[in-house]
């Protein structure tokens, strides 16, 4: 019998690549809408062997969803994304979901742009952009330092925090990093410290760290009060890693230099939405980021290249057919 396979909130970018997927998979159906998950969407599933989906919204707030999905006979739901807070693996785990996820769609896709990021930051870009808009060409007060000068501190050296530590190795750069093991691979590379070090210290800090109970606020009041006055914070990991308040405050009262954000807080409000033609967006702490000139922004798109989009679709279903054909995936994520 065919296999029936539904991938929810397929966006345009991504079609191209489901549809590859499936004349690649001539004996597996593949239907697809642009709709989230959540309770009230969960009744399509039925008639289908397995799941597909990303999105940075919660699936559900209670298990109900989880137990609907065991009763149509779903047995995993495989995530488009390295990300998996949008789903309560315990639920999942209780109703005999098996969860997957893409964990390496291309660590160069966002070392890249936390490369991106820190050029912006240390060249002092939005500055000279702030001024140009206003006819400004001075240059006096915006000297910058070589990246061969600064100390790089990278908290969480998995698969995209090592692809970012080589690259600003290449450049020169001291690199520090702190993970909860070392990476034998990266010696000479990268010295490991502890993150209090990292803070006080490093030029450039730089999140690399998935969503979880404990990342939640990792860099917040205290931390932004152990940083030096000239360094820099990127986040291209997870919004709710970095307190939105406290980096505004660090930023308005000068304990940082600037910022580099690809990911906060609430994001879902605005991003992948336009609001062209309106005064202001459902998202103040965004309007107030926007207003500093020592901030560099990308809305949440470290991840989107060709190579990243086709590596998190082809391969998110890829497991999906294994795991509804009695096969099994390299990607499943265990309930802690």
């Amino acid at each position: 019998m065919m296999k029936k396979i539904l991938a929810f909130n397929i966006l345009d970018y991504e079609k191209e690549f489901v549809g590859q997927w499936a004349t690649d998979h001539p004996d597996v159906q593949v239907d697809f809408n642009q709709i989230e998950l959540h309770d009230d969407t969960v009744d399509l599933v039925k008639g289908y062997d397995g799941i597909d989906y990303r999105q940075r919204s919660k699936v559900s707030t209670t298990p109900d969803l989880y137990r609907k999905l065991h009763n149509y006979g779903i047995k995993q739901l495989a995530l488009r994304s390295a990300g998996v807070d949008s789903c309560q693996l315990q639920w999942a785990k209780h109703y005999g979901l098996t969860v997957t996820n893409v964990p390496s769609y291309s660590p160069e896709a966002v070392a890249e742009m936390t490369l991106t990021h820190a050029m912006n930051l240390v060249r002092h870009i939005p500055q000279f952009q702030s001024r140009m808009q206003r006819n400004d060409y001075i240059v006096e007060g915006l000297r910058s330092r070589e990246l061969s000068e600064l100390t790089i501190g990278i908290i969480g050296v998995g698969r995209i925090g090592s692809t970012v530590a080589r690259i600003f190795n290449q450049f020169g750069a001291t690199v520090l990093g702190n993970d909860y093991k070392e990476n034998p691979a990266l010696k000479g590379i990268v010295t490991y410290t502890s993150k209090e070090k990292i803070y006080r210290t490093a030029d450039i800090v730089t999140m690399h760290v998935y969503m979880s109970e404990d990342n939640y606020h990792m860099v917040s009041k205290e931390q932004f009060t152990m940083m030096k006055p000239s360094a820099f914070l990127i986040n291209c990991s997870r919004g709710p890693v970095v307190d939105t308040d406290a980096l505004i405050a660090a930023l308005e009262n000068k304990q940082i230099a600037g910022a580099g954000i690809d990911v906060i807080e609430d994001e879902t409000q605005i991003f992948n939405q336009t609001f062209e033609g309106q005064r202001e967006i459902p998202l103040k702490a965004y309007e107030k980021l926007k207003a500093f000139d020592n901030v560099f922004l990308t809305p949440h798109v470290a991840f989107y290249t060709d190579i990243a989009v086709e590596n998190m679709v082809k391969q998110s279903l890829d497991d999906t057919l294994k795991l509804i054909s009695g096969g099994q995936s390299d990607h499943v994520i265990k309930a802690v």
